[in-house]
């Protein structure tokens, strides 16, 4: 595990963004930078190799570069390759965690009652592949949005890179929650949220989730308000809005499309769901963010 942490208590510094939109196979040339690059992959396999280290960046995977350090592609990438980048600089100090367990001052943030209170720092994998990547790429086309808009303060790109950051990290810190936990109900936990997560397209019942995992739906539902302080209704809810947003933003298809595809066959049910949670609908909400950075090279 390979951790990069830095204080956030004042925000990134923003350098610049974009999408990389690749139609023919190509390599990323070789280089060194002096700023923090995310990179976020959306279509397709891109090959980079940071140092010595290769990774395959597939959709969904995110991957740190450091500053100063050598970066290049290590195999052709193939065509239709596509992948969210955003350079940034921290204003406070940073390092690079390299442990094969959990570090004791993560270990203590991750179970202290108060840790929120406590902590301002982020802690960004060098390479992971996130469970919310839905919620990542909503904030990275936010963000290009920003970038690209006429905003009066340069800060505001700042601000939205370090909540960007933030929402890795605390994706981050969930999944470590998990790792820690040490009887059957964690297990109970990442089993239902994996479940979820992979039949998120279909039309899911509290009920079906407590026969499938053979466990009484009133009982199910306490333990997840317990774990995770809200419901498991509210908990499908908000995954599925999550992946309409992002569908919303990434693609031309129709609102009914968009629902279906997440999982109600009723478009009207799944409007009024939208406008209930994000207090917009999802056609105010597509038009909301709309200018991107694109490059080839």
């Amino acid at each position: 595990m390979r951790l990069f942490k830095t204080d956030v208590s004042a925000p990134l510094e923003f350098v610049s963004a974009g999408k990389f939109v690749s139609n023919v196979p190509w390599r990323h040339s070789q280089r060194v930078i002096d700023s923090f690059e995310l990179i976020v992959g959306l279509n397709g396999t891109v090959y980079l190799q940071q140092d010595e280290e290769r990774y395959a960046l597939r959709p969904g995977d995110v991957l740190l570069l450091l500053p100063g350090r050598v970066h290049q592609g290590y195999a052709v990438s193939g065509e239709n390759s596509s992948f969210y980048w955003v350079h940034f600089l921290c204003p406070a100090p940073s390092q690079l965690i390299e442990a094969p367990e959990i570090p004791d001052e993560l270990r203590m943030l991750l179970t202290h009652p108060e840790s929120h209170r406590m902590n301002s720092s982020i802690y960004i994998p060098v390479f992971s592949t996130p469970s919310g990547i839905e919620r990542l790429n909503i904030l990275f086309h936010q963000l290009l949005h920003i970038a690209n808009s006429d905003y009066s303060t340069h800060l505001a790109a700042g601000y939205m890179t370090t909540s960007l950051m933030l929402e890795l990290s605390e994706q981050t810190m969930a999944g470590l929650r998990i790792a820690l936990g040490d009887h059957p109900a964690d297990d109970l936990l990442a089993n239902l949220i994996e479940w979820v997560r992979i039949h998120l397209a279909e039309s899911i019942s509290i009920s079906q989730l407590a026969e499938r995992f053979q466990y009484n739906p009133d009982y199910l539902s306490r333990y997840f308000k317990r774990r995770t302080g809200m419901s498991l209704q509210e908990y499908i809810h908000a995954l599925k809005l999550s992946k309409a947003k992002d569908l919303l933003a990434q693609t031309r298809q129709s609102v009914k499309e968009v629902a279906y595809e997440v999982g109600f066959s009723d478009e009207k049910y799944f409007m009024r769901l939208f406008k209930k949670y994000e207090k917009i609908t999802p056609t105010e909400y597509r038009k909301a963010y709309y200018m991107t950075h694109l490059n080839k090279r």
